[in-house]
C-alpha cells in the first residue's frame, strides 16, 4: 500500500474518501484486515457449496427462481449467467466518478467479509479503479432494490473480461483488452460471487456522496449570491443580526447568517443608506429570509448526510455470511433509506435556486431595483443587458421544481412479483446531479448580476469580501458595458462556482466560512 492510498477494509470510508477515489483518482489498497475477514468467510461459502441441503445464493437460483437446486457442474455457469443477464442496462452512459463510486463502494462492501468472496475477486476490482479502467454503465437499468442490479452487472461483466470499458485516456475499449494491457487477469467467479458483486445501493449511494460534497459548497456560494444581492439593492443586513437568528435555533438558519454578516462587513454600499434619510421599512423575501431558506437546506443536508454515514458503514448483499457463520437472506438492498434522501434534497436544490432567480430578476427591474437601469443595461432599449439571462434562470428552475418530485413515490413491481416493491433510488439520484447542476448555474447568473449592480453602484465600494468576490469575477467576466455574448460569461462563472474560486476569493477576507 502506497502512502497515499486510502485503505479498504471493514470499517466505513468517509465522504472526503469516496470523492477523492471517485472524481479525482486516488488509489485504493485492500486492508489485512479485509483480506482476514474475506478469506474466512469465503472458506465457509465453500464448504456450504459442497452440502447436499440447498442454500440461497449458494447452490439456488435467485430472485424468483430461488427454489430451484443447482447442481454443482452448472455453478460456474450461473455465475457467469447472472453478470451477463443483468448487464442490460440502456441509454447514455453514466458519468466516470459515478461509475468510480460505485466500483469503490462495492469493494469496500466486499471488504468487509460479509459477502463470501474469494478475496482475488476485490483485488482486481480495486487493480480496475488504481488503473483507470471505467466500465460502461448505462442510464437505465437499476430500480433501486435488490440494490442497482444493471450497474453493478456492468461492473462485474469487467471484472470478468467482458463487455466495454474506458481506460485511463478515456477511450472505449473491450474489457479483455484493456484489461490485458494493464496486466489485470479477469476473475474466474465461483459459488455466490456473481451475486454478491450486483446486490447493493453503491450506485445510488456514490451519487448521493458526490451530490452532498457540491451541495455543500453550492449553498456558500448561494450566501455569497445572496449578500452581494442585499449589497446592491440596498437591503438591509440589521435581519441577519445573531440575536434575532437566535429566537430560531435552527442550525443551518444560524450559519447561513453568520455568513451574510461576515460577507458584508464593511461594505460602503450597505453604510450609504444606514442613515435617518433610508425610508425602506423592509426588504423582499428573496433577500430578507435568505438565512431561513439557505439554512433550511443545509439542516436537509445534515440530515442526508447522517443517513449516508449510516449507509457507508453497511455491509449490503443478499445473502449475507454473518459472523457466527450463518448464511441468511435479508431485504437490506431496499434502497429506500438512500432514495428518500436523494429526493429530499431535491427539495432545497429547487427552492435555493427559486429564491436565488427572485433576487435576479429584482435586480433587472428598474421599479424594484432601487435606482439601477433595466436590466442593468449600458443603453436601455439599444441594450438588453442581462435580461435574458434571467430567463435562462427561470427555465432551469421550472426544471429543477419538476425534479423535485419524488422518485421514491413510485413503484413497478419486477421479477414475477417476487421483487414487488422497489425504491427507485438510482432515478432519484439521477435526478439529484442535474438538480446540482442546474443550481450551480443559477447561483453563477445571479453572481454575475449582482456583480454588475455594484459596478454600477460606483463611486460606491463594495465590502472587502464582495468585493474581493467581484475582482476574481472579473478575470473572467467583464464588467457593464453594451450587449455582448453572454454565454460564455455565464458558463465562465458557473465554472468559477463549480471549483470554487469565487468562494476562496471571499474566504481569503472573512476566513471560513459555514
Amino acid at each position: 500500500m502506497g502512502d497515499k492510498d486510502i485503505a479498504v477494509g471493514p470499517e466505513a470510508l468517509t465522504f472526503d474518501q469516496v470523492v477523492a477515489v471517485a472524481r479525482h483518482g486516488t488509489r485504493v489498497a485492500l486492508s489485512d484486515e479485509a483480506v482476514a475477514a474475506m478469506t474466512a468467510s469465503r472458506a465457509h461459502i465453500e464448504e456450504l457449496a459442497e452440502r447436499p441441503t440447498p442454500v440461497y445464493g449458494v447452490s439456488t437460483g435467485f430472485g424468483a427462481l430461488a427454489t430451484r437446486h443447482i447442481a454443482p457442474e452448472l455453478r460456474a455457469q450461473l455465475q457467469l449467467n447472472i453478470v451477463r443477464s443483468h448487464a442490460a442496462g440502456s441509454g447514455p452512459e453514466v458519468e466516470r466518478e459515478v461509475v468510480r463510486a460505485l466500483m469503490l463502494l462495492r469493494l469496500r462492501t466486499l471488504a468487509t467479509g460479509r459477502t463470501g468472496v474469494q478475496p482475488v475477486t476485490a483485488r482486481t476490482l480495486a487493480a480496475l479503479l488504481n488503473a483507470g479502467i471505467t466500465p460502461i454503465v448505462h442510464e437505465h437499468g437499476s430500480l433501486g432494490c435488490s440494490g442497482d442490479l444493471a450497474p453493478l452487472a456492468h461492473v462485474a461483466l469487467a471484472l470478468i473480461g467482458e463487455g466495454p470499458v474506458r481506460d485511463a485516456t478515456g477511450e472505449l475499449r473491450d474489457a479483455a483488452d484493456a484489461l490485458a494491457e494493464a496486466g489485470i487477469e479477469p476473475v474466474t467467479l465461483r459459488a455466490k460471487e456473481g451475486l454478491a458483486l450486483l446486490n447493493g445501493t453503491d450506485g445510488m449511494l456514490g451519487m448521493l456522496v458526490l451530490a452532498m460534497h457540491d451541495l455543500r459548497g453550492l449553498l456558500k456560494h448561494a450566501d455569497l449570491a445572496a449578500a452581494m444581492s442585499v449589497e446592491a439593492l440596498l437591503g438591509t443586513d440589521r435581519v441577519f443580526a445573531a440575536d434575532l437568528q437566535d429566537l430560531r435555533p435552527h442550525p443551518g438558519q444560524a450559519a447561513s447568517a453568520a455568513n451574510l454578516r461576515a460577507l458584508l462587513a464593511g461594505s460602503a454600499v450597505m453604510e450609504s443608506h444606514r442613515g435617518p434619510d433610508c425610508t425602506r421599512v423592509q426588504d423582499a423575501y428573496s433577500l430578507r429570509c435568505a438565512p431561513q431558506v439557505h439554512g433550511a437546506a443545509r439542516d436537509t443536508l445534515a440530515h442526508a448526510e447522517l443517513v449516508a454515514a449510516r449507509e457507508l458503514a453497511s455491509a449490503v448483499d443478499n445473502p449475507v455470511v454473518l459472523p457466527d457463520g450463518r448464511v441468511e437472506s435479508n431485504g437490506n438492498f431496499h434502497g429506500a433509506p438512500v432514495a428518500y434522501v436523494l429526493d429530499f434534497l431535491a427539495i432545497p436544490a429547487a427552492d435555493v435556486a427559486s429564491m436565488s432567480e427572485r433576487r435576479t430578476d429584482r435586480m433587472l427591474d428598474k421599479a424594484r431595483s432601487a435606482g439601477l437601469p433595466p436590466f442593468l443595461a449600458d443603453d436601455p432599449g439599444v441594450d438588453s443587458g442581462l435580461m435574458i439571462a434571467q430567463y435562462t434562470q427561470a427555465a432551469i428552475v421550472s426544471d429543477l421544481k419538476r425534479r423535485a418530485a419524488p422518485a421514491s413515490a413510485d413503484s413497478i413491481p419486477s421479477s414475477a412479483m417476487q421483487e414487488d416493491h422497489v425504491s427507485m433510488g438510482w432515478n432519484a439520484a439521477r435526478k439529484l446531479r442535474r438538480s446540482v447542476e442546474g443550481l450551480a448555474q443559477v447561483v453563477a447568473v445571479e453572481l454575475v448580476t449582482a456583480a454588475r449592480a455594484l459596478d454600477l453602484r460606483t463611486p460606491l465600494n463594495p465590502g472587502p469580501a464582495t468585493g474581493a468576490v467581484v475582482a476574481a469575477l472579473r478575470e473572467r467576466v467583464p464588467g457593464p458595458g453594451p450587449d455582448r455574448f453572454l454565454a460564455p460569461e455565464i458558463e465562465a462563472a458557473t465554472e468559477l462556482v463549480r471549483d470554487g474560486s469565487l468562494l476562496t476569493a471571499a474566504e481569503a477576507v472573512t476566513g471560513p466560512l459555514s
